[in-house]
């Protein structure tokens, strides 16, 4: 190595770095994950996840304001029923808080990116992503069926972008159908294609009430240990006409953003869950790190990987740091 060859250079002064930085983040690559649920001027706090809440529609709409103001991509919505039964029926009500919201974002917010989950964890009595076959088990094909009413009701309110999370082998495909059928041929769908059974999910069964009544969603989310299988999902779900794939979670699977975006060209969003954000906010409050040195690291290691867009629960926060710079 030439000896007058010397990388601190350009690491010198915050100008100098600023200028040279491979990885760049920009607040509208955050899409802001929200719960909604029906009433008035309810704002719960979700003890587990400091500073996210449930909330009415008429407070989403102050939240979107804030959307809209800091200049972040968009929002994510989960709904949370007032009632719950075994089909999740409540997943498809046009009344229900989801396309309630939507409407509403829409009408006093026209311009804001809505993105809507798809599952139907939050509206099932017994917390798994499908109807259940009487062994237990999650029937996909049946459950294909109800996830399609529930992205036409959202759909039929405005939604954006369908984003479904359920990991149903082919739901992509029947949702596209689905979709097309109804008229619906410019909503794109954004794919969980590469969704972990992940140990990081906890805060959020929390926020979106939907920790299962019994055993767990291996059955039908990714094993941690696979990589190679990611890409399998990816492929599938582009043959199926998806037009956003998603890897998530985000922090623990880097590798596999990263494999993703070499073999694909598709747009690629990476979501940062409850835990990621739970735990950088609980070791910030202990002064154990600096949290927003932590947050913006976070982000830009996800962004580094190769995501696209980032659903962030520091969305806003990130928005703020980024002005500031």
């Amino acid at each position: 190595m030439m000896r007058t060859m010397r990388l601190r250079r350009l690491r010198r002064s915050e100008s100098l770095r600023r200028l040279v930085r491979e990885t760049r983040l920009d607040a509208a690559q955050f899409l802001w994950p929200l719960f909604v649920r029906s009433g008035t001027r309810v704002r719960a706090p979700i003890g587990s996840m400091p500073g996210v809440f449930q909330t009415s529609v008429d407070e989403l709409l102050r939240d979107a304001e804030r959307a809209v103001t800091s200049g972040i991509g968009g929002i994510l919505l989960f709904g949370i029923p007032d009632t719950k039964d075994a089909i999740g029926s409540s997943a498809w009500d046009p009344a229900g808080p989801v396309p309630e919201a939507v409407r509403a974002v829409k009408r006093e917010f026209p311009g804001l990116l809505v993105v809507t989950d798809v599952c139907m964890c939050e509206y099932t009595d017994h917390g798994h992503c499908g109807l259940l076959t009487p062994d237990g088990d999650v029937d996909n094909d049946a459950t294909l069926a109800l996830l399609a009413r529930e992205a036409l009701v959202h759909a039929d309110a405005g939604a954006d972008i369908i984003a479904p999370s359920d990991m149903m082998d082919h739901r992509v495909a029947h949702l596209r159908a689905a979709l097309d059928g109804a008229g619906h041929h410019r909503v794109p769908i954004m794919s969980y294609a590469a969704k972990y059974a992940s140990a990081f999910y906890g805060p959020f069964r929390e926020a979106a009430e939907s920790t299962p009544a019994f055993g767990d969603r291996r059955s039908y989310q990714m094993d941690p240990t696979n990589g190679r299988e990611a890409l399998r999902e990816v492929r599938l779900d582009i043959e199926e006409g998806a037009d956003i794939l998603m890897v998530k979670p985000a922090g623990a699977y880097l590798d596999v953003i990263a494999a993703v975006k070499r073999e694909t060209a598709l747009p690629l969003a990476a979501y940062q869950v409850s835990g990621e954000y739970s735990m950088i906010k609980a070791a910030a409050e202990r002064g154990w790190v600096d949290g927003d040195r932590a947050m913006m690291e976070s982000l830009t290691a996800i962004a580094r990987a190769g995501a696209d867009i980032i659903i962030t629960y520091f969305a806003i926060e990130a928005a703020a740091h980024l002005a500031r710079r």
